[in-house]
C-alpha cells in the first residue's frame, strides 16, 4: 500500500515512515501543509496520514481543500490536538479517522489497512478472490488453502489488484500503486510481474484488457 504521511517533526515522521515501512507500506513523507495538500489532490495514495501542525499551511486546511475538491482518499488524522472540540472538527472536514499523539504503531498500521479496506468495499480483514486469500495483516497469501511464496513487489502487485477487483487497471495506475517518488521504473517491470504472479498462482487470475491494462475477477474466474 503507497501511503501518504504529512508530519513536520523529524523524529517522529522518520519513526513511523521507518515503522510503517517495516510493515509493508511504501512511504511519501511531506513535511508542510501546502506539500500535503498538493500531494492530497493528485490522489495517487491508498491512504493518508495527517497531522494538523504543520507549517506553511495547517493540516486541517489541506483535508477541505482535498474533500473540496473530491479526494475520497482516507485520511486518519493523527495529532496532538487532543481536545473533543478538535477531534469532531477533524471528523466533520472529513477525516475517516482521528488519533492523538503518541500513536503505537501497530495501531496505526492497524487502521491505516482498515480504512483502506473499507475505502474499497471490502469488510473481512483477509482479502479474497477466487481460490486466492490474502492476508494484509500476516503479510501471506494462499492458494486453494496452501500457502504461496511471493517476492515483495509480487505480493504488493497482488494486494492491489485484491483491492480492486473487478476494475481495470492501467499499468500507470499500478505503477502510481506500487513505487515511490523518483523511483525509476522500466517498461517492462510491471509486466514481469505480472508473469510472475500467473505463474505461481494461476494463469487465468488476472486478465489482459488488450489497449487498457489489467483485471482481477472477484470472483477469480476470466472476465470473458
Amino acid at each position: 500500500m503507497r501511503i501518504l504521511l504529512a508530519e513536520d517533526d523529524e523524529l517522529l515522521g522518520s519513526g513511523i515512515k521507518a515503522g510503517l515501512t517495516q510493515k509493508g507500506f511504501h512511504v511519501d513523507w511531506v513535511r508542510d501543509g501546502v506539500a500535503a495538500e498538493r500531494e492530497l489532490l493528485t490522489g495517487e495514495h491508498q491512504a493518508v496520514v495527517l497531522d494538523l501542525g504543520l507549517p506553511r499551511q495547517d493540516g486541517m486546511d489541506s483535508l477541505k481543500a482535498a474533500r473540496a475538491r473530491r479526494i475520497a482518499t482516507p485520511v486518519l488524522v493523527l495529532t496532538a490536538r487532543d481536545a473533543v472540540s478538535a477531534r469532531i472538527e477533524g471528523l466533520d472536514a472529513g477525516a475517516d479517522d482521528y488519533l492523538v499523539k503518541p500513536v503505537d504503531l501497530h495501531e496505526l498500521a492497524a487502521r491505516l489497512r482498515a480504512l483502506v479496506r473499507r475505502a474499497h468495499g471490502q469488510t473481512q480483514s483477509r482479502l479474497t478472490a477466487g481460490p486466492v486469500t490474502l492476508d494484509p495483516a500476516a503479510h501471506q497469501v494462499w492458494l486453494d488453502g496452501a500457502p504461496v511464496e511471493l517476492s515483495g513487489r509480487e505480493y504488493d502487485l497482488l494486494q492491489v489488484f485484491m483491492l480492486n477487483a473487478g476494475r481495470v487497471l492501467s499499468r500507470e495506475q499500478i505503477e502510481q500503486h506500487l513505487y515511490k517518488w523518483g523511483t525509476e521504473v522500466a517498461s517492462n517491470t510491471v509486466e514481469v510481474h505480472i508473469y510472475n504472479l500467473r505463474r505461481k498462482l494461476r494463469a487465468e487470475l488476472i486478465e489482459t484488457v488488450r489497449g487498457v491494462g489489467y483485471v482481477l475477477r472477484r470472483d477469480g474466474s476470466p472476465v470473458g
